[in-house]
């Protein structure tokens, strides 16, 4: 497995982590413990060593199936969590966000607990909270860094003006974010930043939340509780657009002899060395395709036939339903 540092002064992961969403939320028929805990299995025999979870996936369900696969293996794991978007269980779609320093501490105690371990690589806050100063958020995530229970602090979704104030208080190691060929946005600030400050980048759902596959040929593929269904991308004229875009990569991917969801990886696993991207999946086999995009190297002239289909910011509606939309805009 190649291996990739996270930011100039951060630890060295597997090239590609493996995001663990999907095994217990979002994706809810099919879900399947006994594949998912056979996928963490393959994975770590593969290589795989950066492992991404959160408390809201579930929510709690993905933490304990992750703890209970972490048995006997923990020091094998580079683990990471989130914490921050809060659920409403009176309404599942509705999330609110939590920054305050004592949710912050009740919040790590809750994931160490379910995890089974007594300290955390890698913790996130999951997205800004409007209503709490980010220095003080960061206060508090430098107390559990000193206190041992946490190694690495992370944010996620953040705007540059966040990060760069997060950063004067406490190095932040890694930031993740949506990146893929159809959520190409941070381009034009925050990969910069992030190279400017020595962070490391992880991008989450690189292949569009499986539309770059090439497998979901009709919204109505999906079953009836995929939350993607609300998504603006899956959506009527939204839909139709964005799937004349994966064909064409599906084109180019035929002509190289790789999986669509292979060529999508690689382009951007290209787009720096700072990059660790974590596509999700609870199946061995997605897995292991997954991970050969690692051995797939593009050319300048492949690289500019990709980016000629999926120019930036081409892609037709929003990444997000208005509600999770509404969290971003800090």
């Amino acid at each position: 497995m190649k291996q990739r540092q996270l930011g100039k002064n951060g630890p060295m992961v597997s090239a590609l982590g493996l995001g663990c969403m999907g095994m217990s939320d979002f994706y809810t028929t099919g879900l399947d413990d006994k594949e998912s805990m056979a996928t963490l299995e393959r994975a770590l025999e593969m290589g795989v060593t950066m492992f991404d979870t959160a408390d809201v996936y579930g929510p709690y369900t993905n933490e304990e199936l992750l703890g209970r696969f972490l048995k006997g293996r923990r020091n094998q794991v580079f683990l990471a969590t989130k914490f921050g978007i809060v659920r409403d269980p009176a309404n599942p779609q509705a999330r609110g966000t939590n920054g305050h320093p004592d949710y912050v501490r009740k919040s790590v105690e809750g994931s160490l607990k379910r995890l089974g371990t007594e300290v955390i690589d890698l913790y996130y806050q999951h997205r800004p909270d409007p209503n709490v100063p980010v220095e003080d958020t960061m206060g508090a995530l430098s107390d559990l860094v000193r206190e041992g229970k946490i190694r690495y602090i992370g944010l996620s979704e953040v705007p540059v003006s966040i990060l760069e104030r997060a950063h004067k208080v406490h190095p932040v190691t890694a930031l993740q974010t949506e990146y893929s060929l159809w959520s190409r946005d941070v381009e034009a600030d925050i990969l910069p930043a992030c190279e400017r400050l020595g962070i490391g980048f992880v991008p989450y759902s690189p292949l569009g939340r499986g539309f770059l596959t090439g497998q979901i040929p009709s919204v109505d593929d999906l079953d009836a509780d995929d939350y993607r269904r609300e998504s603006p991308r899956f959506q009527g004229e939204n839909f139709a657009k964005n799937l004349q875009l994966a064909e064409k990569i599906g084109e180019l991917a035929q002509e190289k002899g790789v999986k669509p969801s292979q060529l999508a990886l690689a382009w951007v696993l290209s787009r720096g060395d700072n990059m660790v991207p974590i596509p999700g999946t609870k199946r061995r086999h997605y897995l292991e395709e997954n991970i050969a995009a690692l051995d797939v190297s593009l050319s300048e002239a492949e690289i500019a036939a990709i980016e000629a289909v999926f120019p930036f910011r081409v892609a037709a509606g929003d990444r997000y339903n208005a509600e999770m939309m509404r969290i971003l805009s800090v």
